[in-house]
Parts: C-alpha cells; structure tokens; sequence
C-alpha cells in the first residue's frame, strides 16, 4: 500500500497541500511547487530517475513542475493537468486566518453551522466534508493526481503517466503557456506519444443545489472585451457642457451585464451571460472636473461562436447604449436648460474597434510617432495586464480626442480558447468507462457534459471549438506583442485529446468553498485508475 491511496492518506496530502496560502502572485504560489518537487524527489522511481523531476522556470520567477513516470520503452502517455494557484481570502472575514487550514476551519464552523448559508450548513453537519480556500479548486484533483503517480510508480499501468502542476490558472494561465514548450521538449526527448490529457477540475454545479455529478469532454472558451469610455470633461457646476464617463459606463453595464443575448446554446449546454470583472474612471484623484475616462471589462463566455460573431454582438450593445445616453443627455437636458439656453456641446458618440482607433492614430501622426509612445508605456510599465490594455487604448484616444466622445471595444488578457473532444472515439469510450465504473462499482450517476464551464487549463491543449483564426480577437488586443504573447503557433503543435474528471465540491471562489470526501477520495481514485487503464487498452 502507498502513502496516497486511502482516504485518510489522502485528505492528510490534501490539506498539507492547502496549508500553502499560494494565492497566485504570492511567495507561497513558489512554495507550493517547491513542496510537490520536495515530496516526490525522495521516492525511489525519482531517486533511479531523477531527470523525469523537473521544476521549469517562468519567465517571471514563479516556476511549473513536470513529473513523469516512464514504463519500459512504452511512448503512450497520459498527461495529468492541475494548477496549485488559489484566489484570496478576503471573503472569510473573521475566519481568514484559518481559511488554510481545513480540519481547524471545519472545526470551527460546528461550533457555529448557523453562520453558513443553509446548503453549505447542510453539507457540514453530515461530518463528510471539508472547508477551506483552494480545497476545491483545485488541490483535491492534485491530489488525486498524485495518488495515481504512485500507482504508475508502482507499475499499475500499462503506459506513461505525466504530471504537469502548473502556477497562475487563476490570473493569466502563464503557468500553462509556460508549460506547452516544456510538453514538447519532453515528448521529443523521450519519444512520447501523448494519448490524452486528463484535468482533476472539480465539479461544477448547474444551479444551486444541484445534486448531478458530472464529467467534462471540453472547457469553454473566455473572452475579457473591453469598452473604453472617453467623454467630455467638464466642471461639475456645468454639468451640460460635457459628457461624464461615468454616466457612459453605466449604460454600457445595462447592455452587457447578464445579457441574454450573449447566452449560447450546444446541444442542450448553455453558457452563463456576461458579468462584469471590472468597472471605474480613471480619474486618478478627487476634483470638481467630470471623470474624462472610463473603463468596464466583461467575462463572455463562448462555446462555438467566432470572436467576429461575440464583435458584433458587443458592437451592438454599444450602439444601444450609445443611443440610451444622447437619449438621457438631452432628456434632463430639457428639464435645466430653460427657454432660449443651450448647450455648445452635443454628446455625439463615436463607437470604435482598438484596430481602428489604432489606424486612426496612425493616419493623424504616423507610424513612427504612435509606436514612439506605445514603447514609451511599455518601459514605463508598472501595471497588471488588465490595467496596462486600458493605458494603451487611453493613450490612442487622448491623440485622437477631437472625435471624443467615443466608445472603444478591445480585448485583455486573459484568453481561453474553447476545446471539446466531445465527439472524439477515445474520449467517448473512455467517459463511457468511466460512467460505468461509478455506476456498478459506487452506485453513483455520472453525467457527460461537453463543457466544463469553470474555465481550466485544457484550453490550451485541447482541439478548439471556434472555427475562425483567433488573429480577429488578437488584432483587437493592445497589450499582444508589448509585453504579452499568446503562442498561438506553439498551442497548434501542441494539440490532444481532453477529458475531466474530477472531485465533488461546492462554492468555488467563495468562502463556503468546501470538498466532499467519501466519492471524491473513496470512489473517484478507482473511478480514475479503470479510466486510465482503459485508455491504455484502447
């Protein structure tokens, strides 16, 4: 028997996983792969291997860690896919402190279940599951995954297992665009053949309350648009004779915020509409002048639609919100403004692609002056990715402001293209196995859905969905090229197929996230050898 098969083992690795605050950013998101390096050097498969271990450095410092587990001469490879980044604690309030320590956390929510909402009290008080930031997502599925390491350690299957544990899913995936170069020269130095990639994302649930287990074939696709507001500034005491971007932006959350117009629909799966991520001015500090800028990012979400479709689509919303704040401008206009007054300003909106306000840039002043300034901010930079997209576009319109007021559409990182192998004959059977296993084994429904909707890391590898060059979406995006790179030629070379399949949990980036223990450590570790071996049958 190993040291992470049973239960007990392996909620004991799950927690001395969480235990590390590796919020992504931090010094603990270094710290936690340095422990899954520290763990596994000492097995004896790794003391005869040691070149199968290896930390791959990122361009920022932070580092992925690859593990692979060699059988004989075998080149089938199964590669195992988990992130050990979590997102920040702020929301548990009084229970920050114990929000990396499960048992300490669980604990302390018996002595009070009546804080909870009434499904996670509910789930607390049956004594089977566990609380705590990142147990969910997702150290659980790393776990998992490291408990099928062993077994390959031991020889239980009959082909390659590859760990890939990667930082930074939750921000940019640079983790995993890290890791595509790193999956190729391992594949050419040892003569692999990758078979398929297997994510450990957990569950997510349809509504709240639902009770369905679920198993993933793809993941789908994010989109971050942005809508750059540019008015026309002006004293408070003369509120007429500008256009506040503030009032503009608002607008534009009314057209996109839960939009069902954004909502598509495969087969019966449909994604979420739109939320915003990020809504403000960008005045820098307090004055009696009207906000002159400001920005709203949206997470879209898109199974098969092309980025010229999710364009139109956004373009649209601006020209109803356009058309909504000349209509709010002039209505309260006519309630101030009395008798022979008027104003010598009329809020006329441009609507705008970066492209085109780019073009417009370049035909006022050149190329050689408008890069001038973009290299400027580039060695100047002191801003997140988001922030940075926002310099840039900002930067263009203030060349361009006598055609203000204007509306501008670009793109931010990060970008997740959608995947499915939904209807690929491997995944089909192995899925098929898998629902099977659970069935006749635990007594537990599984049901296939074709897209993990939680965003993941499969994106990257995966056979994408959308059937149209992502050059459309990179043309409207500042930041690619200054600063920022999608390799999208080394994400084509580097192409398998996908399936998740992982553990039940609840509340995801919330401070009710919680990990149920009996299918997920009792049940799925079975559930996911049989798969396994079935892909190495098939």
């Amino acid at each position: 028997m190993g040291q992470w098969q049973t239960k007990e083992q392996l909620t004991d690795l799950l927690c001395s996983l969480v235990e590390y605050p590796s919020i992504t950013g931090s010094n603990a998101e270094i710290a936690v792969i340095e422990y899954l390096y520290y763990i596994l050097e000492d097995r004896k498969y790794y003391q005869d291997h040691p070149e199968h271990l290896n930390l791959h450095p990122l361009d920022d410092g932070r580092q992925l860690l690859t593990a692979l587990v060699k059988q004989g001469e075998a080149k089938d490879t199964i590669v195992l896919i988990a992130h050990a980044d979590v997102v920040g604690v702020e929301d548990y309030g009084s229970w920050q402190n114990l929000a990396f320590h499960p048992k300490e956390l669980t604990q302390e929510l018996h002595k009070n279940p009546g804080v909870l909402p009434k499904d996670a009290a509910k789930d607390l008080l049956t004594g089977d599951w566990l609380f705590g930031r990142g147990i969910m997502d997702m150290k659980a599925g790393l776990t998992l995954h490291l408990s099928l390491l062993e077994k390959a350690m031991e020889g239980e299957f009959d082909g390659n297992l590859l760990l890939v544990a990667v930082p930074d899913e939750e921000v940019n995936s640079e983790g995993m665009l890290a890791a595509l170069p790193a999956l190729a020269e391992i594949r050419d130095k040892e003569n692999l053949n990758y078979k398929t990639a297997i994510n450990g994302e957990p569950m997510f649930s349809k509504y709240p309350g639902d009770p369905a287990n679920y198993l993933y074939t793809g993941s789908i696709g994010k989109t971050l648009p942005g809508f750059f507001c540019y008015g026309k500034e002006t004293h408070a005491g003369e509120p007429f004779a500008g256009l506040n971007a503030n009032l503009m932006v608002s607008y534009i959350a009314q057209e996109m915020e839960l939009n069902e117009t954004f909502i598509e629909q495969v087969d019966g799966e449909r994604t979420p509409p739109p939320i915003s991520l990020m809504q403000r001015d960008l005045k820098h500090h307090y004055s009696v002048q009207t906000p002159q800028s400001a920005v709203a990012m949206y997470n879209v979400l898109y199974m098969k639609q092309t980025i010229e479709q999710l364009n139109e689509k956004l373009l649209l919303a601006a020209q109803r919100a356009r058309a909504k704040i000349i209509n709010h401008y002039h209505h309260q206009a006519s309630f101030y403004l009395e008798g022979t007054q008027t104003s010598n300003f009329s809020p006329e909106i441009q609507i705008l692609t970066y492209e085109q306000l780019y073009k417009e840039a370049v035909e006022r002043y050149g190329t050689r002056e408008v890069e001038r300034r973009q290299n400027r901010l580039i060695n100047q930079r002191d801003e997140g990715d988001r922030d940075f997209s926002t310099s840039l576009v900002q930067n263009l319109a203030s060349l361009c402001k006598d055609i203000s007021p204007m509306i501008v559409l670009f793109y931010s990182p990060p970008f997740y293209p959608s995947v499915s192998s939904h209807h690929d004959p491997l995944i089909q059977s192995g899925a098929k196995k898998a629902i099977e296993t659970a069935r006749d084994k635990f007594g537990v429904n599984l049901t296939e859905v074709e897209y993990f909707t939680g965003l993941s890391d499969l994106s990257f590898i995966g056979p994408v969905s959308m059937k149209s060059s992502i050059d459309h979406l990179l043309n409207q995006m500042p930041i690619q090229g200054k600063g920022y790179e999608l390799p999208a030629k080394i994400m084509e070379t580097i192409t398998m197929p996908i399936i998740n399949v992982g553990p039940r949990g609840r509340d995801a980036h919330q401070w009710t996230e919680r990990l149920e223990l009996t299918y997920s450590f009792d049940k799925l570790p079975h559930i996911l050898a049989e798969t396994i071996h079935h892909f190495f049958s098939s």
